[in-house]
């Protein structure tokens, strides 16, 4: 049986003839040995058709299908085509080699060519990509180095592309650090209390919290220059004015030693530093809720920023935890009790990271287990929401930690709970109607903006009137009438305004009086007696000046 190799490289695919075989034998180790020299190798294997990609992008895409396990259709028809065709309800006299068996199977799946992948033909595929510059006459092994370069660098590029504002790599990455800092805070503040308690040995009764400590260790320096005028500062920091008091009056009985300057230099910097990690910490820690908003608003809403957080750092990443089943979800964290029991063949463990919700604390001792199998539940649940869903919303977290809270109750006091069903139609209905509003908000908004652009035209408009009234009117050719500019009818406000501003400015165009400012006379119901006595005027003028022109006339008859 003829065998075929399937080659994929960085500038297109390629199919090989071996040839021979018989003579070599099917074993790898003697394939292995003529594969590092070309001629040996150059007699077995011959190349029978090459297809050069198109494009850059043309070459991401057959890499993307084939890391895949897809057969595109330049692949098929190039297979096609250069294959021997089998008939139909015959075997095929030959076999097709290729690397990846996924392949392997979808091109038998869609054209029923016989595909293999074991190692003899990986070792035949290794000689190729050895040789494959020679193979090929236009090729040159530089060509070939940088459609690889550049193949590699745009599939990995292609692969690492994400949703910055979903990136749960900087969650993992927080709480990672929240931990090692909770730790180094510990550590550190047991060292500054063993350290200044050599100098002030009863302050470490007084001040419980670690970071109070640090501060009043910073702010106090030296015990003996302590006095009453130092209690205001002290309760600022401490918070309780009698606490301060007590500092003060055990700072004067107190047994420790006095330290040198450079030492109680020493210990207010290394306090300084604690202040200062301790600082760092809370603003580590608002930082990974609003990142939980952000990624997972529903696990954060369900169990807690922290406790999600964990979870997913723990799967690796949100879409691991979304494809995990609740079951495994459930014992997250526990892995080493779970593989120890089922060792041992002793009791598996009920729950793992999910331990630190405050749920499974509140439940009594017998409920732990069913809690904490009923919150793994609703946590994959809210996991797949935030990993597949595209609209960010928190409701159904909330409706979610309202059903544990419901389970509570009725494993205390009996109360039954309500249907998943209707729970999640309700969240649905929230959701929407959230949506709705929002897109409801956004028109309103537009329309408000609209309107206020018509207003400030409307009012560039008008102010740009009183400049156009001054303008004497156009006269037609033919000298008998001017011509009225083109007016819209106005609001009474703008005739108030107009009728002002002509009082002001009276007309003064000879021959009309009427449309001196571009307003129809039928709009004004009422004339001052200055624009009846410029109308008289006008009318005597014009009389006068007909009677002037018909004298002319008779005398030149």
């Amino acid at each position: 049986m003829a065998l075929f190799l399937l080659f994929e490289s960085a500038s297109g695919y390629s199919l090989f003839h071996a040839y021979g075989l018989d003579e070599i034998g099917q074993n790898t180790e003697a394939v292995r040995n003529s594969v590092l020299d070309l001629t040996r190798f150059g007699k077995v294997v011959k190349l029978v058709a090459f297809h050069p990609f198109s494009s850059a992008l043309d070459a991401l895409n057959q890499c993307n299908a084939v890391s895949e396990g897809l057969m595109t259709d330049e692949l098929r028809n190039f297979l096609e085509m250069n294959l021997p065709k089998v008939k139909e309800g015959k075997k095929a006299k030959f076999s097709l080699g290729v690397a990846e068996p996924k392949v392997g199977s979808q091109i038998f799946e869609v054209t029923k060519i016989p595909c293999q992948s074991n190692e003899f033909v990986l070792e035949l595929l290794r000689g190729v990509r050895l040789h494959f510059d020679r193979f090929i006459k236009d090729l040159k092994p530089s060509d070939l180095e940088k459609a690889q370069l550049g193949l590699g660098h745009s599939y990995s590029r292609a692969k690492v592309k994400f949703n910055v504002n979903r990136v749960d790599n900087m969650v993992i990455q927080a709480i990672f650090l929240l931990d090692t800092l909770d730790k180094d805070i510990n550590s550190f503040s047991m060292r500054v209390r063993e350290w200044y308690s050599w100098h002030f040995p009863e302050l470490v009764k007084i001040i419980n919290d670690n970071y109070l400590y640090a501060k009043i260790a910073k702010s106090v320096e030296n015990k003996s220059d302590l006095s009453e005028d130092h209690i205001p500062e002290l309760a600022d920091i401490v918070g309780d004015e009698d606490k301060a008091k007590e500092i003060v009056e055990a700072a004067k009985a107190s047994m420790g030693q006095d330290l040198s300057p450079i030492d109680l230099i020493n210990v207010q910097q290394f306090a300084q530093r604690v202040i200062n990690l301790s600082e760092y910490r809370k603003n580590l820690y608002e930082y990974l809720v609003t990142k939980m908003n952000d990624i997972a608003p529903n696990l954060a809403s369900l169990i807690g920023e922290v406790v999600g957080a964990r979870l997913i750092s723990h799967a690796g990443s949100l879409s691991n935890l979304a494809k995990c089943p609740s079951s495994t979800l459930q014992i997250l964290g526990a892995e080493k009790a779970l593989f120890r029991a089922l060792k041992t063949r002793g009791n598996t463990p009920k729950y793992g990271l999910i331990f630190h919700s405050s749920f499974i604390g509140r439940a009594s001792t017998k409920n732990k287990g069913r809690i904490a199998r009923y919150l793994a539940n609703k946590c994959s649940i809210a996991s797949r929401i935030d990993c597949f869903s595209e609209v960010n919303t928190s409701i159904f977290g909330q409706k979610l930690r309202e059903q544990v809270e419901e389970r509570l109750d009725f494993y205390d006091k009996g109360v039954a709970p309500r249907k998943n069903v209707d729970v999640m139609k309700a969240a649905i209905e929230s959701t929407l109607n959230n949506t709705s509003q929002e897109d409801a908000d956004g028109l309103q908004k537009d329309e408000t903006s609209v309107k206020k652009s018509k207003k400030k035209s409307k009012r560039e408009n008008v102010d740009g009137e009183p400049m156009a009234k001054d303008k004497p009117l156009e006269v037609a050719a033919d000298g008998d009438a001017p011509i009225e500019p083109q007016t819209e009818k106005r609001k009474k406000k703008k005739h108030k305004l107009e009728e002002q501003q002509q009082d002001e400015v009276p007309p003064k165009v000879n021959g009309h009086d009427t449309e001196q400012n571009g307003t129809p006379k039928k709009n004004k119901k009422k004339k001052s007696h200055e624009d009846l006595d410029n109308d008289g005027d006008v009318q005597m003028r014009s009389e006068g000046t007909k009677k002037k022109k018909k004298k002319v006339k008779a005398q030149g008859d």
